[in-house]
This record gives C-alpha cells, sequence and structure tokens, in this order.
C-alpha cells in the first residue's frame, strides 16, 4: 500500500487492518512519499515493512518490485505513479486506487492530459468517493469504478469502540462546560487566545497546537491571563483549578475530543483545514476557519449545518457565545455531526469484499 503522508495514511489504515486479520500469513509493504507521514509511522507494527517509496524512474520501479513482489497493491486518493502503474500492469498485479477524488481541473481531463490518462489505464479498480467522481471517470472512457466512500469514515468510527477515559480531564473539566481546539495554528490560537482573556463564563478550554515546540507552547501560554496549565506539568493536585489547559504532546486529542461540548478544528486560516471528522464522531458541533474547500467532509459538514465558518474574532466570538448559551441548538447541530459519520460509514466493507477475491 502507498500513501502519501499521514491523512493518506489514515484513509489506507481501516485496509491495511482488515487485510492483516484476514490474511495473516501474508507480508504487508506501506510505502510514504512525505516525510511528515513516515517519520511517525515508521515504527507502526501494522505492516511487516516500512519505507518511502523510491521515486518513479524505471530503474526503482524494477529494483523495488523485484524486492517485494506484490500479490496485490493499493494506491491511496491521488497517488498516481505512471512507471510503477505499468510496471504491476505488466506482471499482472492486480491494482487498485482506494478513498479517490477526481475533480474538472485535474491533468487526467485535459487534451493534454493523454500521459496521465494512459497512467490511470493500469489501475484494476478504481474506489471513489462520490458520483462526480465517478462521472468524471467515465466521461475519459472508464467503467471499471464502485463509489465506496472514504474510508476514514470506518476509521474514526471505531474511536467509539475504544476506551477514550483520561483521569487528568475527568479532574480538569469536572461537570463544566468544555470547549477543545485540535491542531491550531497561531491564526487559530489568536482568535481563541482572545476569546479566552475576556471571558467571563464557567467554561473549561482545552488548546492543542498543531507545533509543539516548548518555544511556541510558552508564548500560547504566557499571552493567556487566565490559569494556565500545560499537560506536561500536570501532576494531578488542584487540576481542576485551572481554567485552560494546553496540550504540548501528542497522541491525546482523539481522545481529548470525548470531553469536549464545541470543538475547533485548526488550519482553517493557515496551510489548510486539520481533522473534522474525529470531533464528528463524538456529536460535537465544530467551528473552523474559512480555507476548508478542499475537504469534502468539511464541505458537506457545513452544508448541513454541523460545521460552522469564521472568518475573523467577531465571527468567533459570536458563534462560540451562541453555541455555548442555547443547549438545545448545541445539541441539535452536534446531532447533525453524528449522523454525518454513521451514514459515511461501510467502505472498507465495499473495497474488501472486491479485492478479497484477487488474493491468491
Amino acid at each position: 500500500m502507498h500513501t502519501a503522508s499521514l491523512g493518506e495514511y489514515e484513509q489506507g489504515l481501516p485496509i491495511l487492518e482488515e487485510l492483516k486479520r484476514q490474511y495473516p500469513t501474508h507480508k504487508i509493504v506501506l510505502t510514504f512519499f512525505s516525510p511528515s507521514g513516515y517519520e511517525v509511522k515508521k515504527d507502526s507494527t501494522i505492516a511487516d515493512v516500512i519505507c518511502y517509496l523510491p521515486l518513479d524512474t524505471k530503474n526503482n520501479v524494477r529494483s523495488f518490485l523485484k524486492a517485494t513482489h506484490p500479490d496485490i497493491a493499493i494506491f491511496i486518493k491521488y497517488e498516481i505513479w505512471p512507471n510503477y502503474l505499468t510496471a504491476l500492469k505488466e506482471r499482472n498485479t492486480p491494482t487498485f486506487l482506494i478513498s479517490a477524488l477526481f475533480k474538472e481541473n485535474q491533468v487526467y481531463f485535459k487534451w493534454y492530459g493523454a500521459f496521465m490518462r494512459n497512467a490511470l489505464s493500469k489501475f484494476s479498480h478504481f474506489f471513489v468517493q462520490n458520483e462526480k467522481s465517478l462521472t468524471l471517470l467515465k466521461s475519459i472512457g472508464f467503467d471499471n469504478i464502485t463509489i465506496a466512500g472514504d474510508t476514514r469514515f470506518d476509521r474514526v468510527c471505531e474511536i467509539l469502540k475504544r476506551e477514550n477515559t483520561l483521569d487528568f480531564m475527568n479532574s480538569f473539566k469536572q461537570d463544566e462546560f468544555c470547549f477543545i481546539a485540535g491542531s491550531t495554528w497561531p491564526e487559530d490560537e489568536k482568535l481563541i487566545i482572545d476569546y479566552i482573556n475576556g471571558n467571563t463564563h464557567p467554561i473549561k478550554f482545552v488548546i492543542a497546537p498543531h507545533t509543539i515546540k516548548e518555544k511556541h507552547i510558552q508564548a500560547i501560554k504566557q499571552s493567556i491571563s487566565k490559569a494556565v496549565v500545560c499537560y506536561s506539568e500536570i501532576d494531578n493536585s488542584n487540576i481542576e483549578d485551572y481554567e485552560v489547559m494546553i496540550i504540548d504532546t501528542i497522541g491525546l486529542l482523539t481522545k481529548i475530543y470525548s470531553y469536549a461540548d464545541i470543538a475547533y478544528v485548526g488550519g482553517g486560516f493557515q496551510t489548510g483545514l486539520h481533522n473534522v471528522l474525529e470531533p464528528a464522531t463524538f456529536g460535537l458541533p465544530i467551528i473552523i476557519g474559512p480555507k476548508y474547500d478542499k475537504f469534502k467532509e468539511a464541505v458537506d459538514l457545513v452544508n448541513q449545518g454541523g460545521c460552522f465558518v469564521v472568518y475573523n474574532k467577531e465571527e468567533f466570538n459570536s458563534q462560540l457565545k451562541e453555541l455555548f448559551t442555547d443547549t438545545d441548538d448545541r445539541k441539535k447541530k452536534g446531532k447533525i455531526t453524528k449522523n454525518f459519520i454513521s451514514q459515511n460509514i461501510g467502505a472498507t466493507k465495499i473495497v474488501l469484499d472486491y479485492i478479497s477475491s484477487r488474493i491468491s
């Protein structure tokens, strides 16, 4: 299985987990393109080999496939590597593109896109996320397509089956209202900190920054005028006396979302929105910044009314105040996000039912 980075890994993970369960004697090779994916997951036990995929030259392809001799090959979402695909086709290796999204402005649908259209022709089957992708592929002559949806929904749905209790969050939150901001960037943090410093309501705040470098964490802490503690400083004594907690470690955010009444997901003022599916699976209304149009799940949640877009401090303050004061509306919006998750699960089963027949 080849994934570009961490986000695509999350889409591929439900498939890998099920393949590993169904075919315990097979070896799994997981490859990345980006260091941001490989460095985080290089020590995972999900695969027998985790490495970078060598660059798409004919010599690299020949050597890599000779070493791995795959029974099947799976590429995630946007990953189209022409020389690998050609060689896999020549070896009669079933090759699949999973959780794929296609858009009109991509090269495959341009008059000059023949080379990349030819690369697409090497896939045995496409599993696309939506009707639009299917229509676009059909427009250039493909019919080996199944609308399966996004496997990430299956991934986040599994979160609810796990133990999400955190003792320090129980002590910190008590029975108070809790606002949790995940994967925040400085632009997000400015809005949130301004609100915290002026807040007079009984709200507990948790900020989990995207960057947890010491200098950045301390800058956040020093800019907050309320009682604030970092996760690394917790000794569980009098933690309930703090109004704000900064999570200066990784790996806890998903469980922390289970304690939220409202979630803010960062990145929408910066490079692009982070994962809204994790807070959605806990049935939370979600606030995001304006750069979300490239993320289908966020677009859908905004359109359905479970996710709210803010463009500035005034809109953020107004939206948070509204969700805090109107309990019935907040629960209604949370129900929208929870239903959104439950209505979109099942992609993993569709994919596995198909490709299992191709594994010897």
